[in-house]
């Protein structure tokens, strides 16, 4: 029982960090224990009936996935509830495991890879059907068909999730295999700390001593010039030796800005690839398969909800999946129908913002800067100013984020109230504050507090 247990505490810890933090603190949090095993079922214990009926309507089938990679065998999970449990211990006063336990199934996954970044979780429509194909043949044969591998296009359609599917493809035909994947950002951090501290041996053997390197966001090399410089020597000891190399940017390789020709030419040595916006049948098929694998009854939302969604959130995928798991969420929790009345409900909020662009005014924005200005006790001219000191420049930041979630206003657009600054800087502002909100609760608790009084609730 002792080997069931701390499965399941893997598993957990895997939870944790693939699901919502209050998710994961309502739903999982509390299922701490391993009741029994029979005939490969493993009983866990849910504290009472809702969270029971809420991990076998949204997560049951996500939990049997995780035993996929756990078991050599078939395992599946049932749930319990802690009166069940308990009755069930006073009838029969002890209870065994009727099965031998299996030795664990192992997995190497290396370099820091989601695994459920698969090709077969990836959606395929005309907006990236060129992608996908070129990424399939780098992943069959790495550093032969197309080296570099370049992808680009906007924040949120995809790009690391395919990038991500070639390094779990070459694992998976070879455990053997060193796959790095790195942002970009923590490339130059890594580069800085390694040059303070005089370790380039320690940096340079750990870039270079890979099979495929997949680099994400290339375009934040941007005005780093030494960092360039180690990036290019880099790519041509990698390049050199047929090592596979593949790379994400929001913008083709002849577009990007501050960073040396010589390395920008060689990103188009390869084969270059965009994915674009998905159309209406395409975000169709990506939200049936985001629901597929968030419940174990695939049909529990009516297509035309499903078409609803679709039909408002055309941006891109990571808002559209994000919808759906807020429809999900707000039906669950409120014993709701899933028709296209609740789904309006649910999205109201999200909806709203996005509807009213054209009536955007100034003194919304205005709002936004002056409130954050006044919550970090900084002046307005501070905040939108060029200045770069941690005191300015993270409460620049959560305004950039604010606007963006609330008013969804194009990066470009955002960036002129703030001394015209690049889409790029926007982008990476947003997706720090987007990942700072994931791991930091009082960075949360901030934000949150500020969207109320943005008015946004």
């Amino acid at each position: 029982m002792e080997n069931y247990n701390k499965i399941w505490d893997e598993i957990k810890n895997e939870l944790e960090n693939d699901l919502d933090e209050v998710v994961f603190a309502d739903i999982f949090d509390p299922v701490n224990t391993v009741f029994k095993v029979v005939n490969n079922y493993i009983y866990i214990v849910a504290p009472n009936d809702f969270v029971k009926k809420r991990i076998e309507m949204l997560y049951l089938q996500k939990l049997d996935r995780y035993l996929e990679f756990k078991f050599e065998d078939v395992h599946k999970f049932r749930i319990m509830t802690e009166e069940q449990a308990n009755r069930e211990l006073s009838d029969s006063k002890e209870f065994s495991i009727t099965n031998s336990e299996p030795d664990l199934k192992s997995k190497y996954l290396q370099g820091n890879l989601n695994a459920s970044y698969n090709f077969d979780s990836f959606v395929v429509g005309n907006s990236n059907r060129l992608a996908y194909t070129s990424a399939i043949k780098v992943a069959d044969q790495p550093g032969v068909v197309a080296n570099p591998l370049y992808i680009f296009g906007d924040v949120g359609l995809g790009k690391t999730h395919l990038m991500q599917c070639v390094g779990n493809y070459i694992l998976e035909g070879d455990m053997n295999k060193k796959v790095l994947y790195v942002k970009t950002d923590q490339f130059v951090e890594e580069y800085v700390r390694s040059a303070s501290k005089k370790k380039f041996d320690e940096f340079s053997l750990k870039y270079r001593d890979v099979d495929v390197l997949l680099i994400d966001d290339i375009q934040f090399l941007a005005k780093k010039e030494k960092s360039q410089i180690e990036f290019f020597k880099l790519f041509e000891t990698l390049h050199g030796t047929q090592k596979q190399i593949v790379i994400t940017s929001d913008r083709s390789a002849s577009e990007l800005k501050d960073i040396m020709s010589r390395l920008t030419s060689r990103f188009e040595w390869g084969v270059t690839v965009d994915i674009n916006r998905p159309d209406l049948d395409h975000r169709i098929k990506i939200l049936k398969k985001k629901l597929m694998a968030e419940t174990s009854d695939s049909s529990m939302i009516p297509n035309e909800v499903i078409e609803y969604i679709a039909s408002v959130f055309d941006n891109n995928v990571r808002e559209l999946e994000g919808a759906l798991k807020r429809v999900l969420f707000y039906c669950t929790a409120f014993n709701l129908d899933f028709n296209v009345k609740n789904a309006e409900l649910a999205l109201e909020s999200l909806v709203k913002p996005r509807s009213n662009d054209k009536f955007l005014n100034e003194n919304k924005i205005k709002n936004v800067l002056s409130l954050v200005s006044d919550y970090y006790r900084i002046s307005t001219i501070d905040l939108i100013s060029k200045k770069r000191t941690t005191k300015y420049v993270f409460p620049r930041q959560v305004a950039m984020y604010l606007i963006k979630t609330i008013y969804d206003l194009p990066y470009k657009k955002i960036g002129t109230y703030f001394n015209n600054r690049d889409h790029s800087t926007v982008m990476h502002s947003v997706e720090k504050i987007t990942n700072e909100i994931e791991m930091d609760r009082n960075v949360k608790n901030d934000v949150e507090k500020l969207k109320v009084k943005c008015g946004e609730n």
